[in-house]
């Protein structure tokens, strides 16, 4: 029998399928917060709707969206599919003349969805780039950390990236509906919160206050223990800032995007920030008993083997813990889409390996020497083996006879190995 036809209610379903960051993570949220007339579904061949949370960061980016798309008229022919994210706004016009989408909805009309979603039309409901939502979100499906959007858009212009285009420019959420959603979350028994948007750092500068004086408010919230930040930009981080280093709720564990190390290379990303800043501000935070990763672009144009060389070598000087290391991918529409001296894959490959090697030593080398007293969130199971993050962001594997899912936990010592740490209780 049809699952379909199987339902305790008549009620449409709708299954969401998310690209991308833990941006898009949230706004899947906040649809999903905003839909009264439908049930959602985890299962997308038993879904009537099918809302596809895009990412367009890359060329790549865009061919996985639509090659999702075009695998669900396989899975699902019947179910509608509706384009929402990024990608709506870079390839939504595209798709919705090709059909291969019944919709397109823009991120203005997310707190739309259960109105939108009624459209026995075809509809291309793109909205604009100014708006806020409003929305807040009460839980996170599966999740054990809470993911609290604080702002939208940016204002960088890097040479690779779209997101300015797809985004907008940089705009702050009220603060009291980043505090009103603290609240309900750590009511509803969340008690880490990583805070997050499209360029976090940048968050107050339209409301003349700041990242730091947003923390602050926040952990004074009954019920927050753990505070993370998604991501800064190098300029971003301030006096005010360095002044909560010590705090106790302040994660041990920041995420610094550099983006390259090479000040040729900055230059040529369009980047605000340079290595000799960046080793000062890196070895303070260092200093102060914190993980630190960072974001690095390998074979952007004009990567040559000096520029490699340079960067690596001074990513060896440097105190970094974790990395998100990225191989270029060439992005229609951005500055970088149209340089030249354009490196070979084969050796992006390269060097993304390098890369990645002298980080993995060096995490493995902060793991060694912080092996004790670490404060774990312990997120899933797995055959009898947990897994949580401790307060570096370092992953520890919990091998438990008893369910131990959501549990804050201390541990005193953990094995530590090439991969990952361990524990046993």
């Amino acid at each position: 029998m049809n699952k379909k036809r199987e339902r305790m209610s008549n009620k449409k379903r709708v299954y969401f399928k998310t690209f991308g960051c833990r941006t898009n993570q949230f706004d899947t949220q906040v649809m999903i917060s905003n839909l009264k007339d439908f049930e959602t579904s985890t299962n997308e061949s038993d879904a009537d709707i099918i809302v596809v949370n895009s990412c367009t960061v890359t060329n790549g980016a865009d061919s996985s969206v639509r090659g999702y798309i075009n695998s669900i008229s396989r899975k699902n022919p019947s179910a509608k599919v509706i384009l929402a994210g990024c990608g709506s706004h870079s390839k939504g016009e595209s798709l919705f003349e090709e059909e291969k989408v019944f919709g397109v909805m823009g991120h203005s009309e997310k707190e739309k969805i259960n109105e939108i979603l009624q459209h026995k039309d075809r509809f291309y409901q793109i909205g604009d780039l100014n708006h806020i939502d409003r929305t807040i979100v009460e839980k996170f499906v599966g999740k054990s950390r809470a993911f609290i959007k604080i702002q939208e858009g940016c204002d960088f212009a890097c040479s690779y990236c779209i997101i300015p285009t797809v985004r907008g420019g940089a705009r702050s959420h009220r603060e009291e509906t980043i505090l009103a959603q603290v609240e309900l979350l750590a009511s509803n028994g969340f008690g880490e919160f990583i805070l997050t948007g499209t360029n976090v750092g940048s968050y107050g500068k339209d409301r003349d206050t700041s990242i730091s004086e947003l923390l602050k408010k926040i952990s004074q919230i009954r019920g927050v223990r753990r505070i993370r930040i998604g991501s800064l930009e190098p300029v971003q981080i301030d006096d005010a800032f360095k002044e909560l280093l010590p705090e106790p709720w302040m994660s041990r564990h920041l995420h610094i995007a550099l983006q390259h190390t090479s000040d040729r290379m900055l230059d040529l990303m369009n980047r605000r920030n340079s290595y000799a800043d960046d080793w000062r501000l890196l070895e303070e935070i260092s200093e102060a008993g914190y993980a630190i990763g960072t974001d690095f672009i390998v074979g952007h144009p004009g990567e040559g083997e000096i520029e490699w060389k340079e960067a690596i070598k001074r990513v060896e000087q440097l105190p970094l813990t974790h990395i998100h290391a990225f191989t270029y991918s060439k992005r229609d529409g951005t500055a970088a889409a149209s340089m030249k001296d354009i490196v070979r894959g084969d050796i992006a490959k390269e060097r993304h390996k390098e890369l990645s090697s002298i980080i993995s030593e060096k995490n493995y080398i902060f793991r060694q020497a912080h092996r004790s007293n670490l404060h774990v969130l312990v997120e899933q199971s797995n055959d009898g083996k947990y897994n949580g993050l401790d307060q570096y962001f370092n992953r520890l594997e919990i091998k438990s006879s008893e369910d131990i899912s959501g549990n804050w936990m201390r541990f005193d010592s953990v094995l530590v190995d090439k991969k990952r740490n361990r524990a046993v209780i």
